[in-house]
């Protein structure tokens, strides 16, 4: 009787920034939390919106009546966070509240630091704690905090936004952390590249083999359970010239990313072209694979002296 597979387990995290430029509304928002004002905007209606939005939610109007609100507010809702996590606003355990500020008809969602969950209430008066160092960003609010004070009496003030030295873009962090475990077919495909072998599974109605191997087939709709070990061995079917040095990746630019159809498989996966110039990469180009070192998955592809194929024998496989 087999073993079955050791089970795979991988911490992954997918982080990109996300560069946006402001309009007027909220480029006057960013830069009055700089300069520790809080701005929210007035709807046709009279109600004021903060965070402050371009158009009115109930009747698509363009929103440019900005009034100034106060630092200290109401907790209208909270959730407790035992555990934060990296880039959330505080290290030690805090509540998510939604503050109402004074003067504002609409809340802000921000960390509240609180002691314990016992020490939070919906109702409680909060006031902001501004970051020692502000940039223009919603993290001037370091958090908000507990306040004893009442609430001020005065109405929202006019405001017409106008800063020195306005920030007018804002780069804006997205990471997701998380454990990747890969299911039976993915597992076996991993166990086999380890041992320098590039193993798919068939279709039971078409025939295709695909790899890698997904556990059924997205074109019938069947289970794949016959493996089936395709290259080492492929060829070049469609490829692209890359110019731009990506982050943490130490190849020279420019280099080729192809699409190659493996001996066998009936699915064309991604690699690397190295060992020629990127100007002499073609369609048809036979490569196979060099091994990473220590040997558990191909590096890149590189030619392996073999005439071209024939276009006709990879035109479905683009």
């Amino acid at each position: 009787m087999t073993a079955a597979p050791e089970t795979l387990r991988a911490p992954l995290v997918v982080e990109f920034p996300f560069t946006r430029s402001l309009g007027p509304v909220q480029s006057a928002f960013l830069t009055g939390l700089r300069e520790r004002t809080v701005l929210g905007v007035r709807t046709g209606n009279g109600r004021v919106l903060v965070p402050p939005v371009e158009y009115d939610p109930e009747t698509a109007d363009e929103l440019h009546d900005l009034v100034e609100v106060d630092a200290t507010g109401t907790v209208t809702t909270w959730a407790w966070n035992p555990e934060p996590r990296t880039g959330q606003p505080l290290s030690t355990p805090f509540a998510w509240a939604l503050v109402r500020l004074d003067g504002a008809d609409t809340a802000l969602l921000h960390a509240l630091d609180a002691p314990g969950p016992e020490d939070v209430r919906t109702g409680m008066r909060v006031r902001i704690r501004w970051a020692a160092e502000r940039t223009g960003a919603i993290t001037d609010i370091a958090c908000f905090e507990p306040y004893d004070g009442a609430p001020a009496a005065l109405p929202p003030r006019a405001h017409d936004g106008d800063f020195a030295d306005p920030v007018t873009g804002i780069v804006a962090p997205a990471r997701l952390d998380y454990t990747y475990s890969p299911g039976r077919a993915q597992t076996a495909y991993l166990h086999a590249l380890a041992g320098q072998r590039t193993v798919g599974e068939r279709c039971p109605s078409c025939a295709k083999v695909y790899v890698p191997p997904r556990g059924a087939c997205p074109t019938c709709g069947v289970a794949t359970t016959d493996r089936v070990e395709v290259g080492p061995r492929g060829t070049v079917t469609t490829y692209c010239i890359v110019n731009i040095k990506a982050k943490n990746l130490d190849i020279e630019v420019p280099y080729v990313y192809a699409h190659i159809a493996l001996d066998g498989a009936g699915l064309a996966l991604h690699g690397r072209i190295g060992g020629i110039p990127y100007d002499q990469v073609r369609m048809g180009l036979r490569v196979e694979p060099v091994w990473s070192e220590g040997g558990r998955y191909p590096d890149h592809y590189r030619p392996c002296g073999e005439p071209d194929a024939d276009y006709d024998t990879y035109k479905e496989l683009l």
